[in-house]
């Protein structure tokens, strides 16, 4: 995605903050301050939201995305009303529904029911001759498909949010950004260029749930087997002890994940491979942060809790940067490149958070949170925020804290058509390197999906081999069924259990450890 705004070199004085915050008070912030950003940074009349924090910036559909999602949070979390927010969501969907579809190189705000990577913050029209971007369009879907998700009662003004969102997704013509080949198009040009000088998404990066959405959609579904032109493109890789698929900028590893849960899923691809994509962001953060430690370049600052190399802006300008592989490493740290990661490895990214706030926070910190960079290695810090890089640390916080997005995002079914036909299965097994983090003997997570009709799994993960006793219980604490007795391996395991015989109501599963016990609720909806 392109940049073309740059930023201003300073030359600064680390300062640090007076006031420590504890880990909660430091995400409740990050998370409140990456909302202000996407109410703050956009047109209420029309709801396009700033690309970046500075003045004339046009809006970017991708923030647009991020932004539909952090109102759900938002109203969530009592930042703002449930009114007001969906009044906001309700404006941009009208706004997207109702612009103008054509192949003009003005005046449209896109094309083939996809969408135009920058808007006019006014007139919501193409600008800065820009393209009309699969991948933009796709991250723009996940927040429509989200708060289609979130605004499910049958008040009226739901109903239309439900009925926009669904218009907007089902126009999408995917199969015209195929042009009769293999693989999607990154993007497409009016005035005669059309699909010239753009590639094909091939290969692991971002566009993930770019695939997902094409291959489920129910109007415009490109053929399954672009799923497998996709992952030919994959590059297996072991960096610092750990293997996996590998992409250096760790925003490919981040954003599909804001929405999609892939922690108890598999493609055939993983499944040869015994991990899931969850698991292959994690090693991927841990390996950078090694990376960060060893320092082959001597970077000032790098090391255990200051890293995150991602695409960001840089002293130079914007920069797509990453390791391992070093890809364009030159001492710039960008903090959604930890925040984005927090759900795959929380213990290492909140220390290197408050490390960030801590040590460089007095210059850093602003009122959006963190400025979206900084380079110790010049004294250098940046002057705007980003939005793409805000919504990363909203929603990858609010999955951390509670997987609201994952689990309203996971029951979409055209999201669950996509998964299916790209060829994921439940993963009962994910194998976990050794790391660093400390997880503790035993983790026992949210089951999935929550709420449930006739089924679904338990996931939990041990640190060491162990017995592990897993029981279902009714609201009453009656036991209802055991649904796992026996000594299980380290690493992530995924237990699937019945729910058909249980009536509408809330449930309990308790795992027993060492003799110690860890209980969650969930629901059946019959």
């Amino acid at each position: 995605m392109i940049r073309r705004l740059t930023a201003i070199v300073t030359i600064v004085l680390w300062a640090s903050h007076a006031q420590a915050l504890t880990d909660d008070q430091l995400l409740d912030a990050l998370q409140q301050r990456a909302f202000d950003y996407f109410w703050n940074e956009a047109n209420p009349a029309n709801g396009c939201i700033k690309d970046r924090s500075t003045p004339g910036s046009p809006a970017s559909i991708a923030a647009m995305g991020f932004g539909l999602t952090s109102i759900c949070i938002g109203i969530d979390h009592g930042w703002v009303t449930r009114a007001n927010g969906e009044a906001r969501v309700l404006t941009t969907l009208q706004t997207l529904w109702n612009g103008t579809q054509n192949g003009a190189t003005a005046g449209a705000i896109g094309f083939k029911g996809l969408y135009y990577h920058f808007l006019d913050m006014t007139t919501a029209t193409r600008t800065w001759d820009c393209e009309l971007s699969t991948i933009d369009t796709a991250l723009l879907f996940a927040g429509v498909i989200d708060v289609k998700q979130y605004f499910s009662t049958s008040d009226p003004v739901d109903v239309q949010v439900r009925t926009l969102c669904d218009q907007i997704y089902q126009r999408a013509d995917w199969e015209f950004m195929r042009n009769f080949g293999a693989g999607l198009y990154m993007g497409w040009k009016p005035g005669g260029n059309g699909f010239l000088n753009f590639g094909r998404w091939v290969g692991y990066n971002e566009a993930m749930i770019l695939y997902i959405m094409a291959l489920g959609s129910p109007t415009h579904a490109i053929p399954a087997n672009n799923w497998t032109t996709w992952t030919n493109g994959y590059s297996w890789q072991t960096w610092y002890g750990y293997s996996y698929v590998n992409f250096p900028p760790l925003f490919g590893h981040q954003y599909s994940h804001c929405w999609v849960d892939f922690r108890y899923i598999k493609d055939p691809y993983m499944t040869a491979h015994g991990i899931t994509y969850w698991e292959n962001s994690r090693r991927a953060t841990l390996a950078q942060r090694a990376y960060c430690i060893a320092n082959p370049a001597n970077r000032v600052g790098y090391g255990a809790d200051t890293w995150g190399i991602t695409a960001s802006d840089v002293p130079t300008g914007y920069n797509a940067r990453g390791a391992p592989p070093a890809q364009n490493d030159d001492g710039t740290i960008t903090p959604s490149a930890i925040g984005g990661s927090i759900a795959f490895s929380p213990a290492v990214c909140i220390s290197a958070l408050q490390n960030l706030y801590n040590v460089y926070g007095g210059t850093t910190w602003s009122t959006y949170g963190f400025k979206d960079a900084f380079n110790p290695t010049v004294n250098w810090v940046g002057t705007d925020y980003l939005g793409i890089d805000q919504g990363p640390i909203i929603i990858m916080i609010e999955n951390f804290r509670n997987q609201s997005v994952w689990n309203r995002f996971m029951q979409n079914a055209d999201i669950q058509l996509g998964l299916t036909r790209a060829g994921f299965v439940p993963a009962t097994t994910v194998g976990v390197e050794p790391s660093t983090e400390q997880l503790g003997p035993a983790v026992l997570e949210q089951s999935y999906p929550n709420p449930l009709q006739a089924g679904g799994w338990i996931p939990f993960r041990l640190a060491r081999q162990t017995r592990v006793v897993l029981s279902v219980y009714d609201a009453a604490g009656r036991r209802l069924q055991t649904v796992l007795d026996g000594t299980q391996a380290p690493g992530t395991h995924v237990v699937p259990f019945n729910t058909s015989h249980l009536r509408s109501g809330v449930y309990f599963y308790e795992m027993q450890v060492d003799g110690k016990s860890s209980k969650r609720q969930f629901t059946v909806v019959k």
